[in-house]
This record gives C-alpha cells, sequence and structure tokens, in this order.
C-alpha cells in the first residue's frame, strides 16, 4: 500500500488538474494498491487537517479543466513558522497530519514560494516531491513550468486583438501582462503578438527612449503602437526609490499600476492618446493548452516514478526536453530571470522591438 499527499498551492494555472491526473494515473497503473488525500485549499488544509479521500472518479476527465480540484491559497513562505492566531506551529502541525495519514510521500504543485515550504518540510523529514507550476517560468532549475504555455496564449490574443483597434483608431496602446518580478511571460507574448515596445522588470526602461521608438513607428507612416508591458516593469529613474518611496508616489498619483503611470508619462511627453488594456487573471484562466496538458502530463508521470523509485526531496524538471529529478535544496528560494543579454532578447531587438534600455 501506497499513500500520498497531493496539495495545490499559491496561485492557480491551467494545468493543476492535469498535472494531478498524470501523477495518480501513473501510480495506480504500477500498484496494486494507492490511497491517495488531497489537502483542501493547499497548505492551509495540511495545516488544519481539511482533507479528503480521492477516488479514481476524482481525477476522470480533468486532463482538459483549468484551475484546481482541490482548491489553492497562499501560505506566504515568510511567515510559515510563525505560529497562527491561535498559536499553532504550522509546521508541526503540517508534520503531524502528514504521519496521522501514514503517507509515504507528499507531492506539492506550486511556485517559488509553495517551493521553499517542501524543501522546509523536506528538510524536516517529510518525503516531499515538488512540481513546478507557475504562469511566470520563473522556477530555477527547470526550462519550463506547467501554466506557462496557456497564460502566453491568453496574453497573446489580448495582444492580437488590441492590434485591430490600435490600427483602426491610430493610437498607442499599452497590454499589461502579468509577472511582477519576471518578464519571461510578457517577453513571450510581446513577441508572439507583434509588440513593437515590450517592458520588463529585468530590462529597467528610460520614457525617452520608449517615445524614441513610438516617434520612429510615426515616422514610418505606422500611426499605432501596441505595447506589452509587465506588471513590474519599472522606470530607470525609480530605481533611486526605496520601495516605500515607490509605493508612496503610485498611491499619491493614484496609479493603479504601472501601465498608468507610463500611459501618463507618454501623453504628458508627446501628447499622444493612450488606451490601456489589462487581462489580469484571465490569463490564469481556461483550459489549458495542448503544450501544457502534454508537459503536466510528463511532469506527473515522471514524480510517479520517483515515488516508486522511493527517490525524494526532488522538484520535477524538464531539461533539453527531459524529465530530471533536481534536489528541492539546490533550486529552493532561487528565481529565473530573463538576463539582459538573453538570446532571445537580442533577437527582439534585431527586429527592431525596444525595450526602453
Amino acid at each position: 500500500m501506497k499513500r500520498i499527499g497531493l496539495l495545490t498551492s499559491g496561485g492557480d494555472c491551467q494545468a493543476l488538474n492535469a498535472t494531478m491526473r498524470g501523477v495518480v494515473k501513473a501510480l495506480a497503473n504500477n500498484l496494486e494498491e494507492l490511497e491517495v488525500y488531497g489537502f483542501i485549499n493547499g497548505y492551509r488544509g495540511m495545516i488544519y487537517g481539511d482533507y479528503r479521500l480521492l477516488t479514481s472518479k476524482d481525477f476522470s476527465g480533468i486532463l482538459t479543466k483549468g484551475g484546481t480540484i482541490l482548491g489553492s491559497s497562499r501560505t506566504p513562505f515568510k511567515e510559515i513558522r510563525d505560529p497562527d492566531e491561535k498559536g499553532l506551529n504550522k509546521v508541526e502541525a503540517m508534520k503531524q497530519n502528514y504521519y496521522k495519514l501514514r503517507l509515504d510521500c507528499l507531492v506539492v504543485l506550486g511556485g517559488n514560494g509553495s517551493q521553499k515550504t517542501a524543501n522546509l518540510l523536506s528538510e524536516e523529514g517529510l518525503n516531499v516531491i515538488h512540481l513546478p507550476k507557475t504562469i511566470d517560468n520563473d522556477i530555477w532549475g527547470t526550462d519550463m513550468t506547467f501554466g506557462f504555455y496557456s497564460a502566453v496564449n491568453i496574453a497573446t490574443e489580448a495582444i492580437d486583438c488590441i492590434h485591430t483597434t490600435a490600427a483602426s483608431h491610430n493610437r498607442v496602446f499599452i497590454v499589461e501582462v502579468m509577472g511582477h518580478k519576471v518578464g519571461w511571460l510578457t517577453l513571450y507574448a510581446g513577441i508572439a503578438g507583434g509588440a513593437d515596445v515590450i517592458l520588463i522588470p529585468e530590462i529597467p526602461y528610460h520614457i525617452d527612449k520608449v517615445l524614441k521608438a513610438i516617434d520612429a513607428r510615426t515616422k514610418a507612416g505606422k500611426g499605432f503602437t501596441v505595447l506589452a508591458v509587465a506588471e513590474g516593469a519599472v522606470c530607470a529613474d525609480d530605481l533611486k526609490l526605496s520601495k516605500k518611496e515607490y509605493k508612496k508616489k503610485m498611491e499619491a498619483k493614484n496609479y493603479p499600476s504601472v501601465a498608468y503611470e507610463l500611459a501618463d508619462q507618454i501623453l504628458a511627453k508627446s501628447g499622444n492618446e493612450v488606451r490601456i488594456t489589462v487581462p489580469g487573471h484571465t490569463q490564469r484562466g481556461g483550459a489549458p493548452c495542448p503544450y501544457d496538458r502534454a508537459l503536466s502530463t510528463r511532469l506527473g508521470a515522471a514524480a510517479a516514478m520517483a515515488i516508486l523509485d522511493e527517490d525524494y526531496g526532488n522538484m520535477i524538471a524538464i531539461i533539453n526536453n527531459k524529465t530530471k529529478r533536481v534536489p528541492l535544496k539546490e533550486t529552493a528560494g532561487k528565481l529565473k530571470v530573463v538576463e539582459k543579454k538573453n538570446q532571445f532578447v537580442e533577437e527582439a531587438k534585431a527586429l527592431g522591438i525596444s525595450f526602453g534600455d
């Protein structure tokens, strides 16, 4: 008999269900006896003992279903060792529920913060496997995360739709794409959608360089410009400010996000009328794309094989199109960012795309 626990933690994405299905189907196909417990709403369920025994019916028909059948929540890693409002030791509570269910392994589907907690539990002696989930593709140690390409499809479609109305009205349009700390999603969607300017967190922009790109298009007889802007994009001038000073500045000018500040800068300095589109959480929603269905199924099956081998304490990664077991202690806490000299960025610049630098 093998007993495993499953939980989905952090922001949702399109292929969580497909990944869990891959884990369970591969285990069930290779074991005579299997029990699967699902913790409800991520680590919160594991802390407070909110779980249920799952059956094969739970995993039937969910390959194409977005979201997560277990629910999710954010449990910040920086607060995980802090007692809750009633004084409960959260780490000890998770360990007790793990041992109460006599689990052989806990499978965690989550992003960077979830991975750090998974590593902590591994260091505390639990058998843990982590599966890299995030639309940001920012987990160090894997070439790709499931959920990323599905989000790229949605963000690209938003940019595609903006092109026709931007061309019709000869306007500057900003499409704000998700990504607070890294720009992979904006980079891929911006190039796929034919954006003229791409602004990402890793490459601080200069407003004069952005205006120069807009002006160049106008002089070339192109009456519109489309900017793909990551929500974490930052003006080079703001790098001199502390986080507190930057937040105060944004609040004082009533900017909901960087896209609105950028729109004001463009209008003030050039007189160009600017419209803003924010796809927001639609980028996390809907059915997973075929690539993500295949990737998540592979990662799930590879996780099952690691469990059968009793090889724990790993993240299941995809490297050079092969699944690999990467030790959690080597990946936890590391962020995969877009380097300024990234080949993809250099190729985009060769096309004439401006990054505002």
